[in-house]
């Protein structure tokens, strides 16, 4: 069952001292990270560590695999666009419209042309 991923600063998250979990356990601390999904542990009021409940940290490997799809995806899309444009170099006659477009010469007429449209 995937909880949705919510995840603060670690400023915001709830605190417990390490005196704490010395002093009160292991089961108090799983209390606390039942209730919250995540506390930090500070020593002298400095974040040590952050303990996460299982649930939240299986929430941020998917959201990690979400966006690694989603970066493979347009990466993909980006590639074959590429790819595409590309691909006029490879015909028969791109040496013969190269030199004409070539001998022409850009009027330009004050104006920048780049991208797909030049």
């Amino acid at each position: 069952m995937a909880i949705p991923l919510h995840l603060d600063a670690i400023d915001d998250l709830p605190r417990t001292p390490a005196s704490d979990v010395k002093k009160l356990g292991w089961r108090a601390l799983m209390k606390a990270i039942a209730r919250t999904g995540q506390v930090v542990v500070t020593n002298h009021d400095e974040p040590q560590a952050v303990i996460l409940s299982t649930q939240t940290y299986d929430a941020i490997l998917e959201a990690l695999r979400q966006a690694s799809a989603n970066d493979d995806a347009a990466l993909d899309a980006l590639r074959r666009r590429f790819d595409a444009r590309l691909s006029a170099l490879s015909t028969h006659d791109a040496g013969n419209r190269l030199r004409t477009t070539m001998r022409k010469g850009a009027k330009l007429s004050g104006k920048v042309k780049a991208g797909a449209t030049y």
